[in-house]
């Protein structure tokens, strides 16, 4: 059995509050990071993942990849293109930095 493909926001800073090392990908343009990013994201906008693919492996081999988006839908587009691609340790953040913004973190600006 494959793992879940999303992960909500709170189960994210659970196990970040819990110690547990985590990657969080952005995959958001440049523009949406500016007016509102999760401290500790990296951002590579989505259409740069394929080119940054070796990156992405060697931190997926460090540490879980959790993929976010502005809701969720292009962050889930990514995650299944890594799985086929062999990246399984991915998970898409299931609402994106919008529901972070809602259920964890409401410093983090809406849009």
């Amino acid at each position: 059995m494959s793992a879940p493909l999303e992960i909500t926001a709170r189960e994210v800073q659970q196990r970040i509050d819990a110690g547990e090392k985590l990657y969080l990908l952005d995959v958001r343009e440049p523009h949406e990071f500016a007016v509102s990013k999760i401290e500790g994201a990296v951002l590579i906008p989505m259409r740069q993942i394929p080119g940054e693919i070796r990156e992405i492996e060697t931190r997926a081999d460090e540490a879980p990849l959790i993929v976010f988006c502005h809701h969720g839908v292009r962050s889930l587009n990514v995650v299944h293109w890594l799985r086929e691609q062999g990246v399984e340790n991915c998970v898409s953040m299931a609402g994106g930095i919008d529901a972070w913004s809602a259920t964890v973190d409401p410093t983090v600006p809406r849009y």
